[in-house]
């Protein structure tokens, strides 16, 4: 599932493409082909994103809301584009550009006062302009009303929104953390040396196109297992102390951890 740094780049690319034109809508599945029909042909405004969610505003009409899950994709072209897929639930085309949706969880037509509700539900998005002393507080207070290890309390997106499977090993491996630390039992410095890695990783993932932990690391020709410091990299030594990275799974995923740079309690 595409975490949030993702969904960011999303929102930015396509508001520079479409956002103050005119876009044609339509729903080659056929399961969108009425909200297609609300919105073709109107002035798409803002394309905006919170954590793993995307917002298109119009001009008069309803916001689309998506939201990509496990197998939603996007694909965009600029010139000839092919023929959609069956699973293409919607396309949004102007004549220099042509982008096409497919296999979302969402993609849905919402009043105002639904988008507001679904913000309001979600947590702090480290990736927001302005994350500041407010959304720490917020976090902050999340943490401490959830009794889950740690490990699964920040894959919950109403504790803090855009966080995935791969940040969350990385952000608890880089901070020291546990992962099966209960929140609530967090002291307030590690509270906030997790936000501030959180804010730190995510808009590194936003310059970089994709999930970079380790400093120095060339893009180019890097795997996933150059970039990162634990996610998957059980058959490898610990980068920072030479020892053993453990597997468990944990709020239905696997994550990974040292146990010499993370102690605490056993991970089950």
């Amino acid at each position: 599932m595409p975490e949030g740094h993702s969904i960011l780049r999303y929102a930015r690319r396509q508001h520079e493409l479409l956002a103050g034109q005119e876009v044609m809508a339509a729903s080659p599945q056929g399961r969108f082909q009425g909200g297609a029909a609300r919105i073709s042909g109107r002035e798409l405004l803002e394309v905006d994103a919170h954590g793993k969610h995307l917002f298109y505003h119009w001009h008069r009409a309803e916001t689309l809301h998506v939201h990509l899950g496990l197998y939603g994709k996007f694909r965009t072209f600029k010139t000839d584009p092919p023929p959609p897929t069956p699973a293409t639930r919607l396309t949004l085309s102007t004549e220099r550009v042509t982008v096409y949706l497919a296999g979302p969880t969402v993609c849905e037509l919402i009043t105002p006062s639904q988008e507001e509700a679904i913000r309001a539900r979600l947590g702090p998005d480290p990736l927001q302009a302005g994350s500041d002393g407010n959304t720490l507080a917020e976090f902050a207070s999340n943490l401490k009303r959830r009794q889950v290890p740690i490990g699964a309390a920040i894959l919950d997106q109403k504790v803090i929104a855009g966080i995935g499977n791969i940040y969350r090993t990385e952000i608890l491996f880089l901070t020291g953390i546990n992962p099966a630390t209960r929140a609530n039992e967090l002291e307030l410095g590690k509270v906030e040396e997790l936000w501030r890695c959180s804010v730190d990783l995510l808009a590194r993932g936003v310059a970089a196109g994709k999930i970079v932990t380790v400093p120095r690391t060339p893009l180019g020709r890097s795997n996933e297992t150059d970039r990162l410091y634990a996610y998957k990299r059980e058959r490898f030594p610990c980068r920072l102390c030479g020892g053993s990275i453990s597997k468990a799974d944990m709020a239905n995923r696997a994550i990974w951890w040292c146990e010499s740079c993370q102690p605490g309690r056993a991970v089950y």
